[in-house]
């Protein structure tokens, strides 16, 4: 049984809302950063990947931006949001390479592996209400 994202809370306590559909992200192809027992990886940062951040990924052995369409991947270009692992994510950051995050996306069980401060840091998501941020 696939998680539900109404099921799960964002970064910021609210409702998990939807990361990208255009490629579909999320481990579950959802278009949510859910996660679940098969979710080895913890895919739950909702990033908006830039050319920086897809080039250390291929450094390390993940190119996500070379499209392998026997898996329905189509490959990621700069600006396209989509849900990294945070582990990988947090080793961006600490080279300098982090992308942006979209916070009201990025999964809370995140904060089990990521600082929120560092998620802050790169949000490209501002809410109405910044004291949220604070």
């Amino acid at each position: 049984m696939l998680p539900d994202p109404d099921d799960e809370r964002n970064v910021l306590g609210g409702p998990l809302e939807p990361c990208g559909t255009d490629p579909v992200t999320g481990f579950y192809r959802d278009g949510h950063c859910t996660t679940g027992p098969e979710d080895l990886g913890r895919h739950t940062v909702c990033a908006v990947v830039s050319t920086e951040f897809l080039a250390m990924q291929r450094e390390l052995g993940n190119d996500l931006s070379t499209p392998r369409p026997e898996y329905g991947f189509p490959g990621l270009k700069p600006g396209d949001r989509w849900c990294v692992v945070a582990t990988r994510w947090l080793q961006a950051y600490q080279a300098g390479a982090a992308s942006g995050v979209v916070l009201a996306a990025t999964n809370a069980r995140s904060l089990e592996i990521v600082p929120l401060e560092a998620l802050r840091r790169y949000a490209v998501d501002v809410p109405d209400d910044i004291s949220e941020l604070e």
